[in-house]
C-alpha cells in the first residue's frame, strides 16, 4: 500500500535531519508571482550589476514548473554553518577578513551531497517519481522557497533568517514530483529594527529587502572584475573576500551556535591572513590553500586585487 502524504512527509523530514541538516520545510510548487514581480523590479533598477545571469529566462527561477514538469512539492534545506567569530591579531596587526562562509569546505559541494542522498531515498520510497536539486546553481529562487516552506523569512539584509541558527545557513532544495503535505510560510521577525541597513558602509541596502549589488562589499571583492572604485574601496573595512556586516549586528545572530559540521569549520591558515600576505600569494600557493573552497570563486587574480586594495586603502 502506497504510504499517505501525511506519512511520506514525516519520514522525509526525518531522513533529512538524519542527513544532518538544520532544517527542512516544504512547500507546493507553485509559480511565485509576488516574488518575480520583487525580481524583475530589481533587475529593472540595474541592481544585479554585472550578473547577466540573473536576467536569463526570469521566468524558471519563479516557476518550478519551468525546470521539472509535474513538480508538484518543493523540499527546502538548511544547514548552519557560523564558524565563530573573527580572528583578531593583536599588536597593531590585522587579518584580511575573509567571510564566515568561506572559512571551511564549499559549501556546494557538501549540501548537495546530502541532498543527493535525500533524493535516492525518496526515489527508493516512491518508486517512478521524478526529482531535481539545487545548491545556488540553478534557476531556483531559494530565500524565496525557504520563507514559503517555513524555514525561515527574507530579512531586511536579503538573508534569510531562523529562529533557531539566525541568518547564518545554507539552503539547498529539491524540486520533486510527488505530492507532500505543506507547511505555513515563515513569519517575519524583522519588526521595526534597522541594523543592517544602517550599519553597510556602502549604503548597498537600499531599502529593507532591496540590496544594490553594485554597492555590496560581497559582490565587489567575488563577483566584480577589474578595478574598485576608490569611494567604494575606502568603505571595505578591512574585508578581502565577501563581507559580514549586515549579519554580524542583526539581533538575531545571537542564536548561532558554533557549526557541528566539521567541512564549515575554519583552516586556520586561511583566516589568518594580512592584506599583505595575500598581496604575494603565488597563483600556485592560492590554488593550494583554497582548494575546495568557496574562495576559489573570486580568482587568484581577484584575491590578490582585493589585498592590494585593501593595503592602498589601509587607515
Amino acid at each position: 500500500m502506497p504510504l499517505s502524504a501525511r506519512t511520506l512527509t514525516e519520514l522525509l523530514k526525518q531522513k533529512a535531519l538524519a542527513l544532518g541538516f538544520s532544517k527542512v520545510g516544504i512547500a507546493s510548487a507553485v509559480n511565485l508571482q509576488g516574488e518575480y514581480a520583487h525580481l524583475m523590479e530589481w533587475i529593472s533598477r540595474g541592481y544585479n550589476a554585472t550578473m547577466e545571469w540573473m536576467a536569463r529566462n526570469p521566468e524558471r527561477r519563479a516557476n518550478p514548473l519551468e525546470v521539472l514538469h509535474g513538480a508538484r512539492s518543493v523540499v527546502s534545506v538548511a544547514l548552519d554553518y557560523f564558524p565563530g567569530d573573527q580572528p583578531e591579531a593583536g599588536q597593531g596587526k590585522a587579518y584580511a577578513k575573509i567571510s564566515r562562509y568561506a572559512w571551511g569546505d564549499d559549501y556546494h559541494e557538501v549540501v548537495a551531497e546530502r541532498l543527493r542522498e535525500l533524493e535516492v531515498w525518496l526515489s527508493d520510497m516512491v518508486p517512478g517519481i521524478i526529482s531535481r536539486i539545487y545548491v545556488d546553481t540553478g534557476p531556483v529562487m531559494e530565500k524565496a522557497w525557504a520563507a514559503r516552506s517555513g524555514i525561515g523569512w527574507l530579512g531586511k539584509h536579503t538573508n534569510v533568517i531562523t529562529r533557531e541558527f539566525g541568518s547564518y545557513v545554507f539552503l539547498g532544495e529539491l524540486i520533486t514530483t510527488v505530492e507532500l503535505e505543506y507547511d505555513a510560510p515563515a513569519l517575519d521577525h524583522c519588526g521595526n529594527c534597522n541594523r543592517c541597513l544602517e550599519a553597510c558602509p556602502t549604503g548597498a541596502i537600499v531599502e529593507p529587502c532591496v540590496l544594490d549589488s553594485s554597492k555590496c562589499i560581497s559582490y565587489l571583492t567575488i563577483e566584480h572584475r577589474g578595478d574598485i572604485p576608490d569611494e567604494l574601496a575606502d568603505k571595505f573595512d578591512g574585508w578581502m573576500y565577501g563581507c559580514d556586516i549586515c549579519q554580524e549586528v542583526c539581533p538575531w545572530n545571537r542564536f548561532a551556535k558554533m557549526t557541528q559540521e566539521p567541512a564549515f569549520r575554519a583552516r586556520e591558515q586561511n583566516v589568518t591572513l594580512t592584506a599583505a600576505e595575500a598581496a604575494e600569494i603565488g597563483k600556485e600557493e592560492f590554488q593550494r590553500r583554497f582548494n575546495k573552497s568557496p574562495v576559489k570563486r573570486t580568482k587568484h587574480s581577484g584575491f590578490v586585487r582585493n589585498a592590494r586594495v585593501l593595503l592602498a586603502h589601509r587607515k
